[in-house]
């Protein structure tokens, strides 16, 4: 892992069970669940995760990047114009915010420091 690269790719699904089969079905990823409503993939070429929504898919994924100090690069994110839109929440494995970019692409950074 290392600072400021793109680090995981998250994906929304409705039904975990169907994205599940199809992926492995199709690309062969392998799975690893993380609770009812959450599971990562590998195999991919890129680490990456299906959380599960019943809002409409807008964007299609949530990229996430990697920094080991997550104050810090929030602070950076404020001061170049960007706004942060969920604050610094715990997960398995770490923990995570999210942000808007001035563009209005909505990115997530990550540590597990």
């Amino acid at each position: 892992m290392q600072n400021n690269h793109i680090d995981y790719i998250e994906f929304k699904a409705s039904d975990l069970e169907k994205i599940k089969s199809f992926y492995s079905s199709v690309f062969e990823w392998k799975f690893t669940d993380y609770g009812p409503t959450y599971t990562s993939f590998e195999g991919s070429g890129v680490a990456g995760g299906f959380e599960i929504s019943e809002n409409p898919t807008v964007n299609g994924a949530l990229i996430v990047l990697y920094h080991e100090n997550l104050k810090a690069v929030m602070e950076k994110i404020e001061a170049a114009g960007g706004s942060i839109t969920r604050d610094i929440f715990a997960f398995p494995g770490g923990e995570r915010f999210h942000f808007q970019d001035p563009g209005g692409n909505e990115l997530a950074v990550w540590s597990d420091k």
